[in-house]
């Protein structure tokens, strides 16, 4: 038994009544006051003597005596706890006197109150300085190390650690002594039998090397290989640097060595090397109470690839293997078979670089690298693999990849959309424009009312695909969120159906947000399809808003929510929930756990494009089978006491009944068939429009000072220099000039809905005839 677990024993037979109870805790605490009790009790003895009113006087003397009683209870326990202490210090040191390993008593500061002969002998006597100096040449911070200790001491009783020191392995232990004192044990790893990584009763050579490559440690087995203590690796190994897994020549008083090197990483930038001699001898290799107690996994391969023998770390990593078991059934995932791997490095062919491969585990997903190094052992050939952990480093590179397969689709999505954008807006043109020589009566305006309504539709989808890659341009303002979704809630009642409840909750103060409105009720409204969908049976969808303050930064699901003010919503639903292994999918556009012709997979990414583009973040939380809560952050907005009125847009007028207008239009295009819609639809309005296929020809035509031109409509993205570029340009020698920008995506031009030129305006594609003419009059006017 330890030492400090038997002073905390004795500590408790010896002392029934523990010193820490709340009466001696609080005696203790108010004996410096005691004097103040036996003052208070003098006044109320003397008033009550001398106050005529005779009950007054009873009452003033049994204060003066209460207040005595009081001052005695408190001197006797606080004297009492004392007593204790110090019989309990004496006791301790009397236990731990004669130990062999250094033992302070510190109080809470950490301000050393005894030492052993031990601790005086190895230190030097410390009365009075701080544990932390004391130790201060043998740990390289030992003040965040003692802090950490006496924490958990003083939280759960009792902690020690081990660590590696400039004389070797060490552990420190601390214990929790009365209310305020602590019992420290300084324990050489050398002086008492460990396993694992305390290394001296392994057979096996193994040293401690430090991230310069000079050697803090080595154990017995080593220092008897090599014949001495060195202090740096060249006076080990012929060659350098060291290869883990590989075999490399050690220098022996008797010659040359081969040996497998297997390097472990460990804290502060050091390594733990253990070596596996290759020769018979005096550090055998087939020491099997050496292989299996290695901190490093190893596993012993014959010619064929059959495992002969797997040590107890690599057990931890495969799992339980067949007696039988060859390497090819263990793992996967090299791209070839593993029977070549493996005769490639019989063969010496192989050049020992590492593969990562996935273990064949049932019950989880673990990914190891492995060496193979080629060894001869009594005349036959055979392998060496050298296993390491490379779970967290796949994980890593599973995110990578799906960042940059995320980032690709977005631009993907983006230049799709705007393409798409330019052949849906001459196909809605056009088709307006036949429209306009039709009648409702007549047999071809219903077909082309269904080519209409059908655009409409692909330019819908189109805005979600703008939507996900973050690339449509918003018209942020400040709205309160209780009167968007209590204007939303008909609506969102209509869509859940009659078998599925709708409940709204909101934060009485629920502070602003700033967002495109009109995008966040799309948003509710797809988490809500969502929620309804997964309730088959019904159930309730509860939508709920609340104010949160984060203290520090938020890490969740691979982001990082920055420390600030924030709007939540949530949308909770009592549904059949999410697996596990399809969470990290959902908001990837075109995933859907649907059937064929049940949902199109863009509703969640259509979601988590426009929150991310409003600043804020979306995750999910789901239990399989008990519901899903979809989470959004949304910053608070503190600019205005009030709400933002909405902008009323109203529909434009068909363009018979809007008056013919006598201006003059330059219009710059790249897109042939939507500069021939938006070309005619101008002139049936009776604008004079003058045409040009990308900003340099619009330059060209402005030269001429003659040319009247009352404003410029222009297409943002374009070959060569962009709308915004050459209507700067153009503003120079024409100021005043109205601007229309039309896009199928706006990209980075738009920052927070703002035009990149004052005073012009945006219209997005595809447009209609009315929409284009309607904006042209509105920015004239």
């Amino acid at each position: 038994m330890r030492k400090a677990d038997s002073v905390q024993r004795a500590f408790r037979v010896t002392y029934p009544v523990h010193p820490n109870q709340p009466l001696t805790r609080a005696a203790v605490l108010l004996a410096p006051g005691g004097i103040y009790l036996v003052v208070g009790a003098a006044v109320a003895l003397g008033a009550g003597v001398l106050v005529p009113d005779r009950v007054l006087g009873m009452i003033l003397l049994s204060v003066a005596g209460t207040l005595l009683a009081l001052a005695g209870v408190v001197h006797f326990l606080s004297r009492h706890a004392r007593l204790r202490q110090a019989r309990l210090q004496e006791q301790i040191a009397t236990f731990v006197a004669h130990d062999a390993a250094p033992s302070f008593t510190t109080d809470i500061e950490g301000e050393i109150g005894f030492q052993n002969r031990a601790a005086v002998e190895r230190f030097g006597s410390r009365g009075g300085q701080t544990l932390a100096r004391a130790f201060g040449e043998i740990f390289a911070n030992p003040a965040s190390v003692l802090n950490r200790l006496q924490t958990k001491a003083a939280a759960v009783g009792a902690a020690r650690e081990d660590m590696v020191t400039r004389r070797g392995h060490v552990r420190l232990s601390v214990h929790q002594i009365g209310e305020g004192g602590f019992l420290w044990r300084l324990e050489d790893m050398a002086e008492r039998p460990v396993g694992g990584r305390g290394a001296e009763t392994i057979s096996l050579p193994m040293l401690t090397v430090s991230k310069t490559g000079t050697v803090l440690f080595m154990n017995e087995a080593l220092r008897r290989l090599v014949g001495e203590r060195v202090r740096t690796l060249d006076r080990i190994f012929v060659q350098l640097p060291l290869r883990s897994g590989e075999e490399h020549e050690i220098m022996t008083p008797s010659g040359p060595l081969r040996a497998v090197a297997a390097e472990l990483e460990g804290p502060g930038g050091r390594s733990e090397i253990y070596l596996l001699p290759m020769a018979t001898g005096r550090a055998s290799a087939h020491d099997p109470a050496s292989f299996e107690a290695l901190p490093v996994a190893l596993m012993r391969l014959a010619a064929g690839g059959e495992v002969l023998a797997v040590n107890r770390a690599a057990r931890g990593l495969l799992g339980q293997i067949a007696p039988d078991a060859r390497l090819a059934d263990l793992f996967e995932g090299l791209g070839r078979p593993v029977e070549d791997w493996v005769a490639d490095a019989l063969t010496g062919r192989l050049e020992s670089r590492p593969e990562v491969l996935r273990a064949r585990r049932g019950d989880q997903e673990v990914f190891l690298q492995v060496s193979l190094s080629r060894v001869v052992e009594d005349g036959r050939a055979g392998l060496i693999a050298v296993l390491s952990d490379a779970t967290q480093l796949k994980t890593l590179e599973a995110q990578f990849v799906q960042s940059q397969k995320m980032q690709a689709i977005g631009q993907l999505a983006g230049g799709v959309a705007h393409d798409f954008n330019n052949l849906l807006t001459a196909i809605t043109g056009h088709c307006d424009l036949l429209m306009l020589r039709h009648d409702k009566g007549d047999p071809d305006y219903a077909d082309l009312d269904q080519i209409s309504q059908n655009a409409n539709r692909a330019a819908s989808l189109v805005g979600q695909l703008l939507a996900f890659s973050r690339k449509q341009t918003l018209k942020p303002r400040v709205i309160d969120l209780r009167d968007t979704l209590s204007d939303l809630t008909h609506l969102l009642n209509r869509l859940v159906g009659e078998k599925v409840r709708l409940s709204l909750r909101h934060d009485p103060d629920l502070r602003l947000i700033r967002a495109d409105k009109r995008q966040l009720e799309q948003v509710i409204m797809n988490l809500v399809v969502n929620a309804r969908d997964a309730m088959p049976g019904g159930g309730e969808i509860r939508i709920e808003t609340e104010n949160s303050h984060l203290a520090e930064d938020l890490a969740r699901d691979r982001a990082s929510v920055p420390k600030g003010d924030y709007v939540l919503v949530t949308v909770t639903d009592e549904g059949t929930g999410i697996a596990p292994d399809r969470l990290g999918k959902i908001f990837e556009p075109f995933y859907t756990t649907k059937r064929t012709g049940e949902g199109t997979g863009l509703g969640l990414s259509t979601a988590y494009g426009i929150v991310k583009q409003t600043g804020g973040y979306i995750f999910v939380d789901s239990v399989l089978g008990s519901g899903t809560a979809f989470t959004i952050y949304l910053p608070a907005h503190d600019r205005l006491a009030t709400p933002e009125p909405e902008e009323v847009t109203d529909r434009p007028a068909p363009v018979a009944s809007q008056p013919r207008a006598t201006a003059s239009v330059l219009l710059v295009e790249d897109e042939a068939p939507v500069r021939a819609f938006a070309s005619r639809a101008l002139k049936l309005r009776g604008y004079t429009v003058f045409e040009a296929e990308n900003a340099e020809q619009a330059l060209r035509l402005l030269e001429d000072t003659a040319l009247e031109i009352d404003a410029f409509v222009t297409d943002v993205i374009m070959p060569g220099m962009d709308g915004p570029t050459w209507v700067r340009e153009a503003l120079k020698t024409r100021p005043g000039t109205a601007v229309v920008f039309v896009s199928g995506y706006a990209e980075d031009v738009f920052q927070d809905g703002r035009p990149p030129v004052p005073n012009a305006v945006f219209l997005p594609k595809p447009f209609s005839l009315s929409e284009l003419t309607a904006t042209v009059q509105k920015q004239l006017n």
